[in-house]
């Protein structure tokens, strides 16, 4: 137990923006402190801290709480655990005695997996420091791999002797329970019941979580050992605290110098590691590996917005950047890669450099996803339509994934001048992609079978990128969202799934989809936020729009919404009273007016757009024939939409 004196020392000691910065990178924001939430995937900073209060809170998932409790929450640990991470952080002596193996076979699981792997780490560096095999068995491939003595005990390498169960045996000897070691993965128990040390044979290299504790390991079998053997890693399987896809080997080294730099090193291995923190490049981490995962990326997230993939120059390397690339992209991170040269990892690279010129040479040579993929595909595409096709496609489909405008507007720019072609193909490319990621977002949430393109209105308009909004255009985007807030979860058409199923369609969803299925993005935030969040719980078995805004955890969107609902002078003058909307066929003629008129708005604005640079060009250009094909296809969606919305073509 621990004292009150001591507990509220502690609790005097800790600063929240201190304890905090160990996991998040927190920026000023006036008397206060904001960054990415720990507790969920946030692409936008909500995390806020006050120095003032010693509190932190999430505005959008509602965790939060004084140091103790940002840490129990963060750490999964319970007040007393979080009051000794405390005070070993601000250096105040605990006195407590050692827990008895009775006692320590009384905590629950989570907690004694922890202590487990904890005296495990211990085993395994004191056998390769202070045993005859340790040394000349395992410290010798360490120092072979060219790792300094000061490296390999600031990474807690370690070793485990190849006699099948001495570590098993010591920790029994020590008290720890059988079900906890086999629980942990440390120990196998066979079929007729023996137990076996999973890691015999191996050198060892420890996982830690953000704070520092022993979640997990990895073995590697010996140089010597290695012939024959398919898999020379072994890691910790999953268990209750440790997870591959949910950990990056070496954040915990890196973290500091992450959030100093603002920027990380993607690598693959262990080795590339350590390697790479021996030459002076400590901002760095592996996924060791897993495949690249959403729980990574977004670990990584919260310590920065940009990361390079260094990786090998063989095709296992390209792969593994390739995959990793949007992810990173569709998380609102900053990438760029760098494939080392033929024969080198990051291993054997960073081990011929310093620091300084390390860093150079990554400056100098990393590129973009769209260099990166320009210059692995474009010289097989030289003269063959096909592979070139197949080239923009990659590339549009990079970029489709990028939640920022802005951002993905600048790619777009870049990807036109670099492979030559004309700016609105690749814009009308990017919506496509976007509106069909949009519909298997949708399908995936919902377990919608994918629809037709034929749908109620038949054949899709062909709706161009939309210019600057005005304020009438702001009008019919909340005029939509006020229908989806007071008429959503009513149904009022089928649609046809690509196995001829009919499917009922409720307002929410016949407006999604029509926007989707022709590539128009909405652009008042209130709006946006109205339809997305109806179409997550549209499927809900007696989902109520009203009900649903005005209930709504988000204090601020209800507010919003039930000012839009009411809003019938400001935004209804435009149309006919809503009253009258209350039959499924007149809601339906109601959705299908307002769509048309706005895809109209945006299908002119672009006719003006083009037709300005069909005056520009002389007749011998290039780009006259296209933009008089483009010229052509709007007209033609022009006429559809005005015959929908009773307008006049001139």
């Amino acid at each position: 137990m621990i004292d009150r004196i001591t507990a509220d020392k502690i609790k005097e000691a800790a600063q929240i923006v201190d304890v905090v910065s160990d996991f998040v990178a927190l920026k000023r924001s006036g008397a206060n402190f904001k960054g990415l939430c720990p507790f969920h995937d946030d692409k936008t900073p909500s995390f806020m801290v006050s120095p003032a209060k010693n509190y932190c809170k999430c505005f959008a998932c509602g965790k939060g709480g004084n140091p103790i409790g940002f840490i129990m929450e963060h750490e999964q640990m319970s007040y007393p655990d979080a009051l000794r991470y405390l005070a070993k952080k601000y250096g105040i002596a605990v006195e407590e005695r050692e827990l008895s193996p009775e006692e320590k076979a009384a905590q629950n699981e989570r907690d004694s997996m922890f202590i487990l792997n904890d005296w495990a780490l211990r085993w395994f560096v004191s056998q390769l420091h202070d045993s005859t095999l340790g040394r000349t068995i395992g410290l010798a491939y360490f120092r072979e791999r060219g790792f300094r003595d000061d490296i390999i005990r600031k990474f807690q390498l370690g070793f485990c002797p190849d006699s099948r169960d001495d570590m098993t045996q010591a920790a029994l000897k020590e008290g720890f329970r059988e079900d906890f070691l086999t629980g942990t993965g440390l120990t196998i128990k066979r079929e007729d019941g023996r137990l076996c040390d999973r890691f015999w044979g191996r050198v060892m290299f420890p996982w830690h979580t953000v704070g520092g504790k022993v979640c997990g390991f990895g073995g590697r079998v010996l140089n010597a050992a290695t012939k024959g053997v398919a898999v020379k890693y072994q890691n910790s399987p999953e268990s209750s605290i440790f997870s591959k896809r949910r950990e990056l080997y070496g954040l915990y080294q890196a973290k500091t110098a992450i959030n100093k730099l603002d920027l990380v090193y993607m690598v693959e291995g262990y080795t590339d590691v350590i390697s790479m923190h021996q030459c002076g490049i400590e901002n760095v981490v592996a996924n060791s590996g897993t495949a690249l995962t959403k729980e990574q990326i977004h670990l990584l997230h919260r310590f920065t917005n940009n990361v390079t993939l260094l990786y090998d120059g063989d095709d296992a390397g390209i792969h593994a950047a390739q995959r990793g690339t949007d992810m990173f992209l569709q998380s609102g991170m900053n990438v760029r890669i760098l494939l080392l040269p033929d024969g080198d990892d990051p291993d054997s690279f960073a081990r011929k450099l310093s620091a300084e010129e390390f860093r150079s040479y990554v400056e100098e040579h990393q590129v973009d996803f769209i260099k990166f993929k320009t210059d692995l595909l474009m010289e097989g595409a030289k003269g063959d339509p096909v592979k070139l096709g197949g080239l923009i496609n990659e590339v549009v489909t990079s970029i489709a994934v990028i939640p920022d405008e802005i951002t993905r507007s600048l790619y777009i720019r870049e990807a036109a001048q670099t492979m030559m072609m004309d700016e609105q193909i690749i814009v009308r490319a990017v919506q496509s992609q976007m509106s069909r990621n949009r519909e298997d977002e949708y399908k995936r949430r919902n377990g919608v079978t994918p629809l037709k393109e034929a749908t109620v209105e038949g054949k899709p308009e062909t709706v161009p990128v939309q210019p600057a909004m005005d304020s009438r255009d702001d009008k019919m985007e909340l005029l939509l969202a006020q229908m989806v807030v007071k008429y959503g979860g009513i149904k009022v058409c089928e649609a046809v799934d690509e196995n001829g199923v009919e499917i009922p369609l409720t307002v929410a969803e016949y407006i999604f989809h029509s926007l989707a299925q022709d590539g128009v993005s909405l652009h008042n935030d209130l709006a946006k936020s109205i339809i997305d969040e109806t179409m997550l719980h549209v499927k809900e078995v007696g989902f109520d729009s009203v009900a649903f805004f005005l209930e709504h955890s988000d204090r601020n969107l209800s507010a919003k919404a039930f000012e839009l609902m009411t809003d019938r002078e400001q935004l209804s003058r435009m149309h006919d009273d809503e009253a009258s909307l209350v039959s499924a066929e007149k809601l339906l003629d109601r959705a299908t007016h307002l769509l048309a008129d706005m895809k109209l708005s945006i299908v002119r604005k672009e006719i003006k757009s083009v037709m300005e640079k069909i005056k520009s060009v002389s007749p011998g250009d290039a780009n006259a024939q296209s933009l008089l094909m483009r010229f052509k296809e709007l007209k033609e969606s022009e006429g559809r939409l005005a015959k929908v919305c009773g307008d006049r073509v001139m």
